[in-house]
């Protein structure tokens, strides 16, 4: 898939209705005002005459492309446990990411929770990282105009992203003007490289799971750690991947390798947008959102296993060779695929069990690249090497970084300490003795309590903590600093969770 040139889009913005490069740039146009007046309806799909259709799970018109597929429908019980498990994963997540990898993944095997998926894939990909790293460069980058010769080509390209699913379905509607943001935010924060039309779908997946900001550094992860170099110019990257698929082929399919090697068809003509859009213009919802679960974990490697699993099937017998006598048949073939090699299920337990791993791939990588140089030279682009997963990622990530803290969904007061807070209130000393002389004055008190006695005392105390702290062998005098240190940090906690929790509830 070349770099796009802007054509066989929409008609091109006139020299004065050129864009300003922000979101109110897609509700300027000859029909501005039929838009304004859209745009106040509750939804995208109201707003084109959709109300009446039904929308499935994942947001598609019943009946469209997307919305095709036998869904894999997990039990209630079932789905619940594992929303638990991957909560607990999030909350501890650079404890499970050091010690648990290997069960991260086969939890993503299985299907990460619909309303967790979003934040996985941040937690996975490093973009949540990212995002702290970078605070407030995205809105930066928003406010910016951008270059014209982008802009023109991006907003041409708005309108052919997932047509029948309800986020995008309206012209100029809030699916839309986010996908603008994000794919202007991209050129703006890599003007080496651009915008290719491949990096559209890649982005629009990602808003159906979260905010615009998020969305962002997750496609920027994407571009520069999962599959570097396959949206620059030349296009380098996805050509020699195209060999190393190819290579690959011959030892999981011989019959389907003999065919396409007799044909003569280049990987390009097939494996193309399967690569660059992570499938995600290929497969049913279901399955491509499964393969994104295991892709944003174990890396490209994933990718590569979905292509040797539907050319094995499409290709790797006798009697469908027989059916695919020239190279049109072939490409056809290709290009409508089987839906029940599609599957969810089979798909996913064909690409588990397949045995191609990151050191194979990168072996062939070495080997196809020094061909490469052999027949036409270097490489133009030097992009960075490739990581194969979430924990190359942040086994790559430089120098000390800040531990990932969840935003928390629940709210206290501020003179309320967080639950499970290590820090035991005690009464003060000086309280102690008073009330020990009360008691001892009514008969109620002959000995003081034991040190079990007193933890328990303390214990409690947990739920209606007193009002003053103190530390254990400190005066009164030293006992206020002391005690106010938890209460401040729980309220600094409470209150960064009203910006970042505000946009992220909507997709848990």
């Amino acid at each position: 898939m070349a770099k796009s040139n802007g054509e066989n889009g929409p008609r091109a913005p006139a020299a004065g209705d050129s864009l300003s490069g922000t979101r109110e740039s897609l509700a300027q146009g000859p029909d501005a005002a039929t838009t304004d007046e859209l745009s106040s309806l509750g939804s995208d799909s109201e707003a084109n005459g959709f109300a009446e259709r039904r929308i499935d799970k994942f947001g598609f018109i019943v009946g469209s492309q997307g919305a095709e597929g036998a869904l894999e429908e997990v039990p209630l019980e079932v789905l619940r446990q594992r929303e638990s498990k991957w909560l607990d994963m999030l909350n501890n997540w650079d404890k499970w990411m050091a010690k648990k990898h290997k069960k991260i993944r086969l939890r993503c095997q299985k299907g990460i929770p619909p309303s967790l998926r979003g934040r996985a894939w941040q937690y996975l990909s490093g973009g949540k990282v990212k995002l702290q790293q970078n605070p407030g460069k995205f809105d930066e980058l928003d406010m910016s105009p951008g270059d014209p010769k982008w802009l023109d080509v991006i907003e041409r390209d708005l309108h052919r992203q997932f047509p029948f699913h309800e986020m995008f379905v309206s012209r100029g509607g809030h699916g839309q003007q986010d996908l603008f943001r994000v794919l202007k935010a991209y050129t703006l924060y890599r003007p080496e490289e651009g915008y290719c039309q491949a990096q559209a779908p890649i982005a629009a997946v990602l808003l159906m799971h979260m905010p615009a900001e998020q969305a962002f550094w997750c496609l920027v992860q994407i571009c520069e750690k999962y599959l570097p170099g396959y949206y620059s110019e030349k296009l380098e990257a996805i050509q020699l991947d195209g060999e190393i698929l190819f290579s690959l082929l011959q030892k999981v399919s011989p019959v389907a390798h003999k065919h396409l090697s007799r044909q003569k068809i280049d990987p390009l003509l097939y494996m193309t947008e399967w690569f660059m859009c992570a499938f995600s213009r290929t497969l049913p919802w279901s399955s491509v959102l499964r393969v994104w679960d295991m892709f944003f974990c174990e890396g490209v490697k994933i990718i590569f296993r979905v292509g040797l699993v539907l050319l094995k099937h499409a290709l790797g017998s006798p009697e469908k060779v027989k059916a695919c006598q020239g190279q049109y048949e072939t490409i056809e073939r290709l290009r409508s695929l089987s839906p029940k090699i599609m599957q969810e299920a089979f798909l996913v337990q064909e690409v588990v069990e397949l045995p191609v791993t990151e050191r194979q791939i990168e072996r062939e990588h070495l080997i196809q690249l020094r061909r490469w140089q052999e027949t036409r030279g270097e490489l133009q682009c030097c992009s960075p090497p490739r990581l194969h997963g979430a924990k190359a990622i942040l086994d790559a990530e430089p120098g000390p970084r800040p531990a990932l803290q969840p935003s928390p969904s629940i709210r206290l007061p501020p003179d309320v300490p967080l639950p499970g807070s290590k820090a035991k209130p005690k009464p003060p000393k000086q309280a102690q003795k008073e009330q020990r002389k009360q008691m001892k004055a009514r008969g109620q008190l002959e000995k003081p309590p034991a040190p079990n006695q007193a933890m328990v005392v303390a214990a409690a105390g947990d739920a209606c903590p007193p009002q003053h702290v103190p530390l254990k062998d400190s005066g009164p005098q030293d006992s206020a600093p002391q005690d106010s240190a938890p209460q401040v940090s729980a309220h600094h906690r409470s209150q960064e969770s009203l910006t970042s929790q505000e946009s992220e509830d909507t997709y848990l």
